[in-house]
């Protein structure tokens, strides 16, 4: 069964779900945009468990469309899904890398029991995805890959991407 999707237009760091998805850096150590403000809002322990990831399972990095979860510190959710999405012009636009973090983090979502996700605007930051495209692609892959998750919760952070992502409705 598919999971009913839903829109917002706000912070993705004040969202009260199981599960929010952070659009991490290979490093997992935090950054800019999306992943910054997690790692500011969430605090200490997020750093801290992303650090001891780094020092057993991904010594190198997080692999581009993967997904790991770490607590999700002070923030309202439980846990914090990290997922490397695929720089626009580094990847070619392969569509399939970004399809794969949307995928990876409900198969993480899953594993952890989450019944409620917010997921960001994955690679449309500073990875330059073209938004209309991303949007798509992750509306399409929700609805396509088998979950137990209830809802998945789109987080835009301004209104165009908010209407880009709704517009993917129908």
């Amino acid at each position: 069964m598919s999971p009913t999707i839903t829109f917002v237009l706000g912070d993705i760091t004040q969202q009260d779900t199981d599960a929010i998805v952070n659009a991490a850096n290979s490093s997992l150590l935090g950054g800019g945009g999306v992943d910054g403000a997690i790692h500011r809002a969430g605090g200490p322990d997020i750093l801290a468990a992303c650090r001891a990831l780094r020092a057993s399972y991904y010594g190198k990095g997080l692999p581009t469309g993967q997904a790991v979860a770490t607590p999700a510190g002070r923030l309202r959710a439980r846990w914090v899904i990290h997922t490397v999405g695929p720089v626009f012009q580094v990847s070619g636009g392969d569509e399939s890398l970004l399809a794969s973090c949307y995928r990876e983090s409900l198969r993480v979502a899953d594993e952890l029991g989450a019944r409620t996700v917010a997921f960001p605007a994955i690679s449309t930051g500073i990875y330059r995805w073209p938004v209309e495209d991303a949007a798509r692609i992750a509306v399409a892959t929700v609805r396509q890959t088998p979950t137990d998750v209830e809802e998945v919760r789109f987080v835009l952070f301004d209104e165009k991407a908010y209407e880009t992502f709704t517009s993917q409705v129908g």
